[in-house]
């Protein structure tokens, strides 16, 4: 199965909640040309759950799906189902790239899982699920091509829009989304959220969104040239920064 990458053609940081963790009010765009692929495969290298991959990931946000879906009372179905099977991943977006390639990973997963399985597990249950295991994953479970995403990632709302033909380029920088965030607190960057321009952002079009400055319409591209200044070159160039980063791009008109 296909698992799709995305861009953010805004990103506004609106605050934190009771946890610290970064209130947002983005809009997320899935993009058809670029995605990983998982397979289930019978090709048993090592006992129980195992992912077979070329990607290395101490930390694979698929593993804690698995638990999760074990913890919700489905542990004898998985294991049952990987004495034979293993998950194939291969990977082709980038890491570190602001395109939430892991996200997308994890959500196939829940997706392939719940249909091989017979789980029975509504979209809705899924999204649920997804909250404690990354921001993103709820975006790429909805199966919208476009949305507007609230809250910590688990608000999304789909929208009808007009997406220009958009050109990623690959910087090569790896940027850490956590250590992205610590420079947008650290730099001070926070303000009382303008309503009136989020509201604006989140009725304009995506090629609409386009006609803003790049480093209006992401506030983490700002702490993004903090800490990478490589980005600079991109930031005045003209490119828009997608998520934390390092995947730039531009609007083909």
């Amino acid at each position: 199965m296909k698992s799709h990458a995305k861009i953010n053609a805004f990103l506004k940081i609106l605050g934190q909640d009771e946890r610290s963790y970064h209130l947002l009010s983005s809009r997320f765009v899935l993009i058809d040309d670029l995605y990983d692929e998982l397979y289930f495969v019978k090709d048993k290298q090592n006992e129980g759950f195992e992912i077979i991959t070329d990607f290395v990931c101490k930390d694979n946000i698929i593993n804690k799906a698995y638990a999760a879906l074990s913890n919700k009372g489905f542990k004898n179905e998985l294991e049952e189902f990987f004495k034979t099977y293993s998950l194939k991943l291969v990977k082709n977006i980038p890491v570190f790239a602001g395109l939430g390639g892991g996200s997308s990973n994890c959500a196939t997963f829940l997706k392939m899982i719940n249909e091989s399985l017979n789980l029975k597990l509504s979209t809705e249950e899924l999204i649920k699920l997804s909250i404690s295991l990354g921001s993103d994953v709820a975006f790429f479970l909805s199966g919208f091509k476009s949305a507007n995403v609230g809250g910590c990632g688990e608000i999304i709302s789909e929208f009808s829009d007009d997406i220009p033909k958009i050109r990623l380029k690959f910087t090569e920088v790896k940027c850490d989304t956590n250590l992205v965030y610590k420079e947008f607190d650290r730099l001070n960057l926070a303000f009382k959220p303008d309503k009136k321009t989020i509201a604006l952002y989140e009725t304009l079009s995506t090629r609409e969104l386009f006609g803003f400055e790049n480093k209006i319409l992401n506030d983490l591209f700002t702490p993004c040239v903090s800490l990478y200044p490589k980005m600079q070159e991109f930031m005045s160039a003209g490119y828009f920064l997608s998520g934390s980063g390092g995947t730039v791009f531009e609007v083909i008109l």
